[in-house]
């Protein structure tokens, strides 16, 4: 990438060189050399059409001299050759390999963010599943994808991620710090505040830089990114932001109140849920895999997370142009000059 796209790039999206250095690490293959380049390779391996896509995979990129890693876990339902590196599922298990390739649907992608964020490395999704927004690619591209890992022909963009904090009922805002932090997280895609109980509404209060916005009962709260706007907020009826957009967002779920509307805010806003203390417990949910029980009372606050996930690009397709081939939306009748 040129001096020039850098600084022309989107500010939501910050793109950064694909040349990322290999580090050392500890668990190479034997007869590796310190200087070789690894890549980590994640599978749904319930699927089969997964097992068969990460065998290719591997084979593609041994073939080409790349070293290849994988959990021990899944590596028990793989055919893998013995030259392949296995690691137990520690977030830093992608330590010092130059890629990340996911191979799955939408939460084996979230699950390999976790990976990503933790090592800093890039990560490469190949939609397995029905939508994939964080994926860059299809099942029919993997030959494409071995290719460009191996000539490096790929550009990495960092997106924006949530941290959470969980503080216990005796947070009071007139006392800078109170409140005991029972809890801390991260999301990619969205932090939820819900109900714990089905016949229950959750009654909250709302905030946005420590000014009350509304107080509602329903079934609860979602804190997104913009890559988190197609997701969750997206079913509980939030808007589509762009992903070079920087925003928060607020959406309530199926709210009792003449108000209760999705808000968009600015990067750096604190966003806060409180549960009133009347109210049954809730559960916070981080990009629906890892949840807490949240005590009665408990405040939740949301604010731009300091450590983004990166993710690899193939290629520049808009995302206007996304968005219509997964959500497979109608455009017939659309006058407009073809790519």
């Amino acid at each position: 990438m040129t001096e020039d796209s850098r600084a022309n790039a989107p500010s939501g999206i910050r793109p950064v060189s694909a040349e990322v250095p290999v580090a050392e690490t500890g668990d190479r293959a034997p007869g590796a050399g310190a200087g070789d380049r690894t890549v980590f390779l994640l599978a749904h391996t319930g699927r089969p059409a997964a097992v068969r896509s990460a065998e290719l995979v591997v084979q593609g990129l041994l073939r080409c001299g790349i070293g290849v890693r994988v959990l021990a876990e899944e590596a028990v339902d793989l055919p893998l050759p013995d030259r392949v590196q296995t690691v137990t599922a520690k977030p830093d298990a992608a330590e010092g390999c130059e890629l990340l390739v996911v191979l799955g649907g939408d939460g084996t992608l979230l699950r390999g963010a976790e990976f990503a964020r933790a090592s800093g490395v890039p990560m490469l999704g190949v939609n397995l599943g029905r939508v994939g927004f964080l994926a860059e690619a299809e099942r029919d591209d993997l030959d494409k994808v071995v290719d460009r890992v191996v000539s490096r022909a790929y550009e990495v963009e960092e997106r924006m991620t949530l941290d959470v904090l969980v503080r216990n009922a005796g947070y009071n805002p007139q006392s800078p710090g109170s409140g005991h932090i029972v809890h801390a997280d991260w999301a990619l895609n969205e932090v939820s505040v819900e109900k714990a109980a089905r016949e229950r509404m959750l009654e909250v209060v709302i905030e946005v830089d420590g000014r009350p916005v509304s107080s509602f009962g329903g079934d609860g709260v979602v804190c997104a990114t913009p890559t988190g706007s197609t997701a969750y907020a997206f079913s509980a009826g939030g808007p589509v932001v762009w992903p070079e957009v920087e925003a928060l967002l607020m959406v309530p779920i199926s709210a009792h109140a003449l108000f209760a509307k999705p808000l968009v805010t600015a990067p750096d806003s604190v966003l806060a849920v409180e549960v009133q203390p009347q109210t049954p417990h809730g559960v916070l949910w981080a990009d629906g895999r890892r949840s807490v029980e949240l005590p009665a009372g408990a405040r939740v606050e949301v604010r731009r997370g300091a450590v983004p996930v990166r993710l690899a690009r193939l290629h520049h397709a808009s995302f206007t142009d996304r968005l219509v081939a997964k959500f497979a939306l109608p455009v017939t009748g659309w006058r407009g000059a073809p790519r």
